[in-house]
């Protein structure tokens, strides 16, 4: 802004709560280190994931991947004596800057869990919970959202007659699938997956990969994955992390048929990890 413009005016400008919920969902991190205390977990990581793609983040554990995944939505802060470097923003805008408010940004950016956590409630509780808490009280809209994040979550004729017992009598599966409707009913622009079939058995674990095919229609969807298959089946983006450092990205296919890097060739044929 022009050194003219009045002090005031300059004040109430920087002010200005930073808008993040209005683009495309491309996420860009640049040169991104992270530090638990004296500890560096990533080391000048910069990757680009691009709006309606899945990006994997491969790697063997204390690889820096879930690290990384943690930063999107700035979830690390949650842990003492942790710092950032670099830069990370979303369509454009820089979201560890002071004026981002940390809870529309997890609004924007969602996350789902390793493990299935939903709310000991109701099932259209545990998914209208959100919109409540973002101001939505009419029953009819409510009732609108929960029935469409659970058909979008392929979970609505499985539950439809029970959607007033408790989410804790759900599967491992449907548990996961309805954390995943959970975290769509804030109308998210970005979904992180933290390994979220790693507790699943096989069926329950092809219908999750069968969602995310589905909602990268809609979201950019970053997931954290050890299962090799499932980066091959269910990512449009491989990212290889190695020691804190990303040694190779690229498109799935490449990553996997044409690997450029011999460490990614050594991990994705298991002679290590």
């Amino acid at each position: 802004m022009e050194t003219v413009v009045a002090d005031a005016v300059v004040e109430m400008v920087e002010e200005q709560p930073e808008e993040l919920i209005d683009g495309s969902g491309l996420i860009v991190a640049k040169d991104v280190d992270f530090f638990y205390g004296d500890f560096q977990a990533l080391k000048k990581v910069s990757l680009e994931m691009r709006p309606r793609r899945v990006t994997a983040l491969i790697g063997p554990s204390g690889c820096g991947k879930s690290t990384f995944l943690r930063c999107l939505n700035r979830m690390n802060e949650l842990i003492d004596d942790t710092r950032i470097e670099g830069s990370i923003s979303v369509d454009g805008h820089d979201i560890y800057a002071p004026t981002v408010d940390v809870v529309e940004l997890r609004k924007a950016v969602g996350m789902v869990f390793q493990k299935p956590n939903p709310f000991p409630m109701t099932i259209f509780d545990n998914i209208a919970y959100g919109p409540r808490i973002h101001g939505v009280k009419n029953k009819a809209e409510l009732q609108n959202i929960v029935e469409g994040c659970l058909v979008r979550s392929f979970l609505w004729d499985e539950v439809k007659d029970k959607l007033h017992q408790s989410a804790m009598g759900l599967s491992g599966g449907q548990q996961q699938r309805l954390c995943i409707a959970r975290t769509i009913a804030v109308n998210p622009q970005i979904i992180l997956m933290d390994e979220p079939c790693s507790a699943l058995d096989p069926v329950a674990t092809a219908k999750i990969e069968d969602l995310m095919l589905e909602l990268k229609e809609q979201f950019t969807i970053v997931i954290v994955t050890h299962n090799m298959q499932q980066a091959q089946r269910a990512s449009d983006v491989t990212a290889f992390f190695y020691k804190g450092e990303i040694v190779e990205v690229a498109p799935t296919r490449d990553i996997f048929l044409r690997p450029k890097n011999k460490q990614t060739e050594d991990y994705i044929s298991g002679r290590f990890g």
